[in-house]
């Protein structure tokens, strides 16, 4: 069976490969031939899944062998992969959400005419995840990694009609080249550290390497993984990611690139276990982002643009547990996982309704859709209440056992996760209530668009409603099935578990959580659900104003990169014009006005020559008298 792990990234990669170079003759049926190369690898996936479930614990790991790839004297690259049950998790999220979001598109972009090379891109951003999770090595997960960049810009820009999603898709190309930068030093630094790029010899000699590069290495990767899953400092790009098409956002925000981060510090939880300052820094990254990004969500009247604040701070969730070590790595996988639910159908949700809505984003033009669009409603209401820990549901069970370890940490510590992750579940229930009470619930307050036509929201064709219904489900049934089927078993012979020292017990931990999901509920029901929502947003306080514009983060980003960086050249221009070039040029006229004096000894007249070499003489002698008379 090992033979098949390449077949997994072969056949989406060939589907890229045909739909980008066929040209116009695929026009008509590209699409179907990029969701069925995309539904192969997922049935290769699920049919590896199979014979690892047949096998030990510690046997099911498969490698794949496939050529040197850069074989010199002290440097060995391989093309290799490796598939074990982390990996095998994320093929399965890549590859059956992927393709229920390629039936999706099927739909969604039947009109566009670029509709070929957008199943193209799709398919290019599907195998280059999948290359990143399946790689056995650092460096041919760069390869992977880049490639994801790469599909990303493709896929934000796709309208590149529109300057905004040219211009998003710059912003994210750029800003996870700073992330990028971090995982090319990491390697550089494990090559010269442990002499190979290797998962196995690399994790395996962690513990014996001094704590120093350890933490060096851990915080470059850290830096990677902020730029992939828009974690604080680098988390800019993603709200403006939604100027791609909606299964895009689906695509990025579910189940490939936003997940790159937390795979990354998993798969090296070996190097952070060992680098415990590297390992706090991680959880601090967490814990703010979780907190930023569900302020940001509260403030967003773009449907999208809400539900990318959402991902942002359930990613910071991710990485929170990554950082608590063996007692939140598998926690960490697992609310990876049931988000992937979740938010793929709320953004194929999201999407729906602006199928339904002349491609309308403000929710304060939307409002009592349920009666039109009862399908979305319902999906979309299923992956809002797992988003928000509705007991029960996927996201209960995963957001709860993060929060469960948060306050294992232990100390003061513990107390400060715990409480971070708390206020953070209260914030999503918040400000999801407030999407859903804006969008299907109260008064109609549709407008016309920008050509006089008034929207007629109606139910999305099967193509479209299917994958949304089979997200519900495991939005409603996913969590479940990883409780009671054991998921930490599954996962643990790779990412380790350990069982924290909670000062308080479960049931009070899960008491807490419900108790703060009905506040931030009933809050929000009492601001939009019993008042009537203004179609112009009202001015709002301060902290509104500054979610409303991202907590100014670009305004952050222009002050201390753009215009810093802007004075920063100026002065090195003012230095490199006054200082280098004045020496320069000095030293230059100096040279220049002395031959120009000296110069004119050479005035071609033989008497003056005569004269000199008479003075010259002359002084010869008057010095030889004068030295032999001493």
């Amino acid at each position: 069976m090992e033979n098949l792990i390449a077949l997994l990234i072969g056949a989406p990669l060939l589907g890229a490969a045909v739909l980008l170079c066929g040209g116009r003759r695929l026009d008509r049926a590209g699409h179907w031939l990029g969701t069925l190369l995309a539904a192969v690898s997922f049935a290769v996936g699920l049919a590896l899944f199979a014979d690892m479930l047949g096998k030990d614990a510690e046997d099911r790991a498969m490698h794949q062998h496939l050529f040197s790839w850069i074989p010199v004297e002290g440097f060995q690259a391989d093309i290799a992969f490796q598939l074990d049950q982390l990996s095998m998790t994320f093929v399965l999220l890549i590859t059956g959400v992927g393709t229920l979001i390629h039936v999706y598109s099927i739909g969604y972009m039947e009109h566009d005419e670029r509709r070929r090379r957008f199943f193209g891109y799709l398919n290019l951003f599907v195998a280059a995840m999948l290359l990143l999770v399946l790689a056995d090595n650092y460096l041919l997960l760069y390869f992977g990694w880049e490639g994801v960049g790469l599909a990303s810009y493709l896929l934000i820009g796709f309208w590149q009609h529109k300057p905004s999603a040219a211009t998003a898709a710059k912003k994210a190309f750029l800003v996870n080249r700073v992330g990028d930068i971090g995982l090319s030093i990491a390697i550089m630094l494990m090559f010269t550290t442990f002499g190979t790029f290797a998962f196995g010899p690399v994790l395996a000699s962690a513990g014996e390497t001094s704590e120093g590069k350890l933490t060096a290495i851990g915080l470059m990767l850290l830096l990677a993984a902020c730029g992939k899953s828009a974690q604080v400092p680098l988390q800019s790009w993603l709200g403006d990611a939604m100027e791609g098409p909606t299964p895009v956002s689906a695509l990025i925000h579910a189940a490939t690139m936003v997940t790159a981060g937390v795979y990354l510090i998993v798969r090296s939880a070996d190097i952070f276990d060992a680098a415990p300052d590297a390992q706090l820094v991680v959880t601090i990254v967490g814990a703010v982002t979780l907190l930023f990004g569900a302020i940001v969500g509260c403030a967003k009247d773009d449907i999208k643009k809400a539900l990318a604040g959402s991902t942002m701070s359930q990613i910071g969730y991710m990485i929170l547990a990554a950082g608590l070590g063996p007692i939140g790595y598998v926690f960490a996988i697992m609310h990876l996982v049931t988000h992937g639910f979740f938010k793929a159908g709320l953004f194929l949700g999201a999407g729906s309704v602006m199928h339904g809505m002349n491609d309308e984003v403000d929710m304060r033009k939307y409002g009592g859709l349920r009666k039109y669009m009862p399908l979305t409603f319902v999906t979309f209401g299923l992956g809002y209440l797992a988003i928000i820990g509705f007991p029960g549901l996927s996201g209960f069970f995963s957001k709860d056992k993060i929060i469960e370890a948060a306050f294992a940490k232990g100390g003061t510590e513990g107390w400060i996760l715990g409480a971070v992750t708390l206020l953070g579940a209260a914030i999503t229930a918040y400000y999801m209530t407030r999407v859903m009470l804006m969008t299907f619930f109260g008064e109609k307050r549709w407008q016309d668009d920008a050509d006089g036509n008034p929207p007629h929201p109606h139910e999305s064709p099967k193509s479209m409603v299917i994958p949304m219904v089979l997200l519900a489900v495991g939005s409603v049934a996913g969590g479940a099935v990883f409780e009671f089927t054991g998921f930490v078993e599954w996962l643990e012979p790779v990412t380790g578990f350990e069982h924290g020292h909670a000062p308080i017990s479960a049931a009070a931990v899960t008491a807490a959580t419900v108790a703060v999901m009905v506040i931030g509920v009933g809050l929000a029901y009492l601001q939009y659900g019993r008042r009537p929502v203004p179609v112009v947003a009202p001015r709002g306080s301060l902290l509104t104003r500054a979610a409303r514009r991202d907590l100014l983060q670009d305004d952050f980003n222009h002050a201390v990169f753009v215009t810093g960086g802007t004075h920063l050249t100026r002065s090195l221009v003012y230095v490199d014009h006054t200082l280098v070039d004045g020496v320069v040029n000095g030293t230059a006229a100096s040279v220049g006005g002395l031959s120009g004096r000296l110069r004119k000894l050479q005035n071609g007249y033989v008497r003056s020559y005569a004269v000199s070499m008479f003075g010259g003489t002359a002084v010869l002698i008057a010095a030889t008298l004068l030295m032999r008379a001493v």
